[in-house]
This record gives C-alpha cells, structure tokens and sequence, in this order.
C-alpha cells in the first residue's frame, strides 16, 4: 500500500535539481579555472555540463551567480574537511593537512582558487568582495586556533598568533602556485606539515 505524501513527492524532484546544480558548478568550476571568469562563458560551461545555455540559466541567473556558487560550494567542501571556525584549536590546524592532501588530488580545486584570487585583486571583480572577506575569516579562524593551543602550551615558544595565522595562510596559497608549476616536485601537505611542526607542538597525525 502506498504511503506517499507531500513530502516525499518533493523529495525526487528536489533532489533532481540539486544534482543537476551541482553538475553545473562542477562545470563551472572547470570552466574558470582554465579560463578565469571573465575568459570564461556560459556557452562554455553549458558544454562542459552537456546542457543548453538556457538550462544553465534556469538553475543560476547568471555569471555571477554561478561564480558565487562555485565559490559557495568550494567553501562548503573544504569545511567538511576543516573545521576552520569550528573544532579545537589542534583540530583546525589537522584539519589544515587534511584540506591539503585533499587539494593535491583535486587540481581543478586549485587551479580555481588561484585563478580567481588573483584576478578578483581587482576591486571591480564580481569576487573581490568574497575574496576580502574570505582571508579575514580565515586569518582570524586560524589565529584563533593558535591562540587556543598557546593557552594550551601547545604553541612553540615566540609564536605569536595572529603573525603565525597570517603566514600560515601565506604558506597554502603560496605552496598551491608551487604545485601547479611543478606537481612532480612539489609535496603540498608535506611541506605544509614541516611548516606546521615548527609552530606547534601537537601530534599532527592523531
């Protein structure tokens, strides 16, 4: 005997869309990363997802709202796998190797994320907002974490915090330009661990 409700009628379709959505900021995030946003077309990303251009504009109204939504789901990715804002002190900066090693099997990931943080230096990027605010949340997240583990002790002798976040910041986005260029020589979360052991005094593999 059927039991279908409301709500369960809803549940395939939405879930439909969802996929659907996800295809094309996949595409998308494809699509910007080899070409950048402004380089960058609809036409291009309709292909990559193997949909029309007015199917890619049911879903998102825009360029600009399909780059805000890579750049959602890319966060939103990441935070499954850091909880930068959100975990102990030791388990953000775990978290930290653990969102590197992910990086380094996903280079589209990377290749995105430098694409768009360079460009989006300029104030009239759709993503220059997104992008300040990103690296203030991300600093203060990762100070935060070091705070914690120098109320622990955990924190090496003359680290300070908040220099320590900053260039903790500066080390992952410096080390991915590495990694583009050269990916055979080039070991991200490695490098990033040593960088890691020498701030703080934590088992980074527990």
């Amino acid at each position: 005997m059927s039991t279908d409700t409301g709500e369960t009628r809803t549940r395939g379709p939405y879930a439909k869309t969802a996929a659907v959505q996800e295809t094309i900021l996949d595409a998308a995030t494809d699509v910007f990363a080899e070409s950048g946003f402004r380089a960058g077309s609809i036409r291009d990303i309709a292909a990559r997802a193997d949909m029309s251009e007015a199917g890619v504009l049911h879903h998102f109204r825009s360029k600009a709202a399909l780059l805000e939504g890579v750049m959602r789901l890319r966060d939103e990715r990441s935070l499954e796998l850091a909880p930068i804002g959100d975990g102990s002190g030791a388990d953000v900066v775990r978290g930290l190797l653990v969102l590197a090693a992910h990086n380094q099997a996903n280079p589209g990931i990377v290749k995105l994320y430098t694409t768009m943080s360079a460009e989006a230096t300029s104030p009239d990027h759709p993503a220059h907002s997104y992008f300040l605010e990103r690296y203030e949340f991300v600093r203060e997240a990762i100070g935060s974490a070091f705070r914690d583990l120098a109320e622990e002790g955990l924190l090496r002798e003359g680290v300070d915090p908040r220099s320590a976040a900053i260039a903790t910041v500066a080390q992952m986005d410096g080390l991915q330009v590495q990694w583009l260029l050269h990916p055979d020589r080039i070991d991200m979360a490695e490098h990033l661990r040593r960088f890691l052991e020498a701030l703080v005094d934590i088992d980074l593999e527990a």
